[in-house]
């Protein structure tokens, strides 16, 4: 099974369990109120490209994971926490955003009260849908709840990337360290922990990931469009917050991908899986820099 069947499945068992179809007691009949359960299906399907799962199980199979259940399970927390993110993010007391992923944001549809809930319910799941895959080592379990803890809270995760937003000023390299590489550093962190392999001669790699990541998505907000990109652009400079573009210019920030993904593929440690997670990365790389980007620069 290919990676983005095995996130498929490890996805749709995890919101399975959560509406009361699997994994209850035996003979229980309690399901979630449809709404909840209907908000969160919206927001998890269908996804994005699932970079952060896609990642986090390139470098299990990297390391040679005995136990893929594991690492399925780690991949489909992540991007719980991911999409979890992206509503909360949506909300009118944030960026306002009407459109996620090409479709309506879920407080557009499902009103704002129902979207909060969706979003923590959705970071809950994924401690729980980590919990569930590492039954078959239990002793790697403290690992993942540490590394995803760290990459979702303070002082330098995803909340707190959204916390730099509510500051007078912010630093760049923080903010975007917090609210885009944490969760890029802990998917190569779990991918590695899933394996039961250390995570620090891999966290260096989600963190190069994730900085380019956020450089490209900066550059989006620039000079993209809805239709394109299938969310509201110009949320950097509406909401007046620094961006890679607005700092470096557009060719300075270009150069600062191309940088991070050569330094990022160079700190891919010595492994029995290096050369094909090096064209994965090389894959994804295609996808940061906008195509239009050529004209706009000039």
């Amino acid at each position: 099974m290919d990676a983005a069947a095995r996130i498929e499945r490890a996805l749709e068992t995890a919101l399975s369990r959560a509406e009361g179809h699997a994994g209850g007691p035996a003979g229980s009949s309690r399901s979630a109120p449809p709404g909840l359960a209907n908000a969160i299906r919206y927001a998890v399907f269908p996804g994005g490209a699932r970079v952060r799962p896609r990642l986090c199980l390139a470098v299990a199979d990297a390391c040679a994971i005995d136990s893929p259940i594991i690492a399925d399970n780690a991949a489909a927390a992540i991007e719980l926490m991911h999409c979890a993110s992206l509503v909360h993010d949506d909300l009118p007391c944030f960026d306002d955003a009407d459109q996620r992923r090409g479709k309506s944001s879920v407080h557009k549809v499902y009103g704002e009260p129902l979207a909060v809930l969706t979003g923590d319910a959705m970071i809950v799941m994924a401690f729980e849908t980590m919990c569930a895959g590492a039954t078959a080592s239990p002793s790697r379990l403290p690992g993942l709840v540490t590394a995803l803890s760290r990459a979702v809270g303070g002082p330098s995760g995803i909340i707190s990337g959204q916390a730099w937003e509510c500051e007078p000023e912010i630093d760049l390299v923080q903010y975007h360290r917090a609210k885009t590489g944490a969760l890029f550093a802990a998917a190569t962190s779990m991918g590695a922990l899933a394996a039961g392999e250390s995570p620090d001669r891999w966290r260096p790699l989600g963190e190069l990931i994730g900085e380019a990541y956020q450089v490209a998505d900066d550059i989006q907000d620039m000079i993209s469009d809805a239709a394109t990109i299938g969310k509201p652009c110009g949320q950097d400079a509406a909401h007046a917050r620094p961006s890679a573009p607005r700092a470096l210019g557009l060719e300075g920030a270009v150069a600062r991908i191309e940088s991070l993904l050569r330094d990022a593929v160079d700190a891919i440690p010595p492994c029995e899986g290096a050369a094909e997670l090096r064209s994965i990365i090389a894959a994804q790389a295609k996808r940061f820099v906008p195509k239009s980007l050529g004209r706009h620069a000039a």
